[in-house]
């Protein structure tokens, strides 16, 4: 039971951390990183809720001259789940 208890734990914890990032170190969108192609990527993403496309994003944004190691980690972390709410598609659209 502990070890189930654990694991949801650990679930819990990964989805705020897609929701919310880390609260201790804020990130500013640069507005030049809003490219098309990367509003494109976050709106499909967000829209089907289907969020492979995330190293597809940071190579986006990478392109666009970002360098937020925060953003690009995030986008590229294939351990992360990603939900509706992601804070690095929010921040694209708009919509935190």
């Amino acid at each position: 039971m502990e070890a189930a208890t654990g694991a949801f734990n650990v679930t819990q914890a990964a989805l705020l951390r897609d929701i919310f990032g880390n609260p201790f170190r804020p990130v500013v969108l640069a507005p030049e990183w809003r490219t098309e192609t990367a509003r494109a990527l976050a709106a499909q993403m967000y829209e089907s809720r289907e969020f492979s496309a995330m190293p597809i994003l940071a190579d986006a944004l990478q392109d666009a001259g970002c360098e937020n190691t925060d953003i690009l980690n995030h986008c590229r972390d294939s351990t992360t789940p990603h939900v509706r709410g992601c804070w690095v598609v929010d921040l694209l659209l708009g919509k935190c």
